[in-house]
């Protein structure tokens, strides 16, 4: 009998024990289940607009998403193509909360007193330039007279053939201008225009593995303050007043993106062509390595904006009746965000 007693007493404190440790573990499951859905609170989801189809200048973002920086600093990161809208315009919006953009747009944003502001260069020169099939024979402002001109239909277009062009004493209206839409350099060469204006880093590099022999005319060989910070990664001034922390984060993980492509261009080429396999891996590769050291250049840190260079592109385009009033370039860019 007293064995029977000792038995059923061991079974009940087994029992008992049991509830006792199913209790604890649904208590440790709930407090996962918290932490799970504290981590998952802490993630912000944002987005970046590009200004075109993806390409070289965006590598860095890429990396950043694909190595995890975004991720590490609690972002979950959608990068879009602009569509109709474009990026200054979702970006200003609130719509979108970063973007990719270029000097020129910002300047001509803030004179209408749009919200929009550059938080970093993603290269520090402007790399852009007239191109022309060699055989042309454009070397020169002054060889732009007498040969037609493919463009976009910008007014800023006229003004840096003109002012470029008056160094040599040349007019500007013996230039023909046309606008060749969409139309890509090689085919609008072919057919129907001289030269166009285009980025080295990308049509220049697509010429050389074509084996077609180029000459470029350079903005920056022939005046300081066409040396503009073009492309530049944006916000708008809602998010730097209400949310800094979120734009700290993005651009500590771009920085990362951006070095990475520096450190290893063939590497972070390889992880472009795997988010947007449409594109020529050669030509990505190629241009990558081409535009690895420009990124940063003589600046002491990616993505380093300098006021000078806000001002020197402002008073140009103000000079050139671009601009209706003068450029507060302090509101114009920050480099407040960027990692130290």
């Amino acid at each position: 009998m007293k064995t029977r007693f000792l038995v059923l007493l061991a079974v009940v404190l087994l029992m008992l024990t049991a509830c006792g440790q199913d209790a604890n573990n649904e208590k440790n499951d709930d407090q996962t289940g918290n932490d799970d859905n504290a981590t998952k609170a802490e993630t912000t989801d944002i987005s970046v607009v590009l200004d075109w189809t993806p390409n070289t200048n965006h590598t860095g973002l890429y990396v950043a998403k694909e190595k995890g920086y975004f991720a590490d600093e609690g972002l979950n990161v959608d990068i879009i193509l602009p569509g109709e809208a474009g990026a200054d315009q979702l970006v200003a919006s609130g719509k979108a909360e970063f973007g990719v953009s270029y000097q020129e747009s910002i300047t001509e944003a803030r004179i209408q007193d749009i919200p929009i502001v550059s938080i970093a260069a993603v290269i520090q020169h402007n790399t852009s330039g007239f191109a022309s099939p060699k055989e042309k024979g454009i070397t020169s402002p002054a060889d732009f007279a007498g040969h037609t001109y493919g463009g976009w239909g910008a007014p800023v277009e006229k003004a840096v053939l003109d002012s470029l062009m008056q160094q040599e004493d040349a007019d500007v209206e013996k230039v023909d201008i046309v606008n060749m839409g969409d139309t890509d350099f090689f085919t609008a060469v072919q057919r129907d225009i001289d030269f166009a204006w285009v980025f080295y880093g990308w049509t220049g590099v697509e010429a050389e593995l074509r084996g077609e022999a180029l000459n470029m005319v350079y903005l920056t060989d022939y005046s300081e303050k066409l040396d503009y910070y073009t492309p530049v990664l944006t916000t708008n001034e809602k998010m730097i007043a209400d949310n800094p922390d979120v734009i700290k984060a993005f651009l500590a993980a771009a920085s990362k993106g951006y070095q990475f492509a520096i450190d290893h261009p063939e590497q972070a080429a390889d992880i472009l062509i795997a988010e947007v396999p449409d594109l020529d891996a050669d030509l990505v590769k190629a241009s990558q390595k081409w535009l690895a050291p420009k990124y940063t250049d003589d600046a002491p840190r990616w993505g380093e904006q300098k006021l000078s260079t806000w001002e020197n592109y402002a008073s140009w385009m103000f000079e050139h009746d671009l601009l209706e009033k003068e450029l507060d370039a302090d509101a114009a860019f920050t480099n407040e965000f960027l990692p130290e």
